[in-house]
């Protein structure tokens, strides 16, 4: 569970605690990316020095040379406190970066479509258009094959072969 801000004020000096203060919203937000590893570097240190004091603290005390303190002294406390605000910078600078890969590819891809839309064919025109009624279609795919004169040849004998074969039958 999260320590509230009457435990932070409790186990931390002042020093501690405007570093803490500082990663809290919404003043994590308005921290820059140097600022945030600065301060990053400082809690760890903090943390760290309060881990080796804690376990010290413990560690004299099962052996029979502490001063009688619990095991679960004020600087185990501090340690969790501030290994709490170590993990809210560490998940802003996370949350940073996958803004800015984000950003990154949109950029990328907008690049990338623009110069695909200068490299791309020009489409034809749209052709013909609906219009106040019907219109002919010209057979745009039909090729002719010889000239007039043949085609109305070869028609006029396919007629007269028809008609032939219709008076036999």
């Amino acid at each position: 569970m999260a320590a509230g801000r009457g435990l932070e004020r409790r186990v931390l000096d002042k020093d501690e605690m405007d570093l803490v203060t500082k990663t809290h919203y919404p003043a994590l937000r308005a921290l820059g990316h140097a600022e945030i590893n600065e301060l990053t570097h400082r809690l760890r240190e903090r943390r760290d020095r309060a881990r080796e004091i804690a376990n010290r603290r413990r560690g004299a005390a099962r052996r029979g040379q502490g001063s009688g303190e619990p095991e679960n002294s004020g600087m185990r406390q501090k340690a969790g406190v501030l290994a709490e605000a170590l993990a809210r910078l560490n998940k802003e600078r996370t949350r940073r970066e996958a803004s800015e890969a984000l950003q990154s590819n949109a950029r990328r891809a907008l690049r990338l479509k623009h110069a695909n839309a200068r490299r791309r064919a020009r489409r034809p025109g749209s052709g013909r258009t609906p219009d106040e009624g019907m219109n002919p279609v010209e057979n745009e795919t039909a090729k002719r094959i010889g000239s007039s004169m043949e085609a109305g040849r070869v028609s006029q004998f396919v007629r007269d072969a028809q008609a032939g074969r219709d008076r036999r039958a």
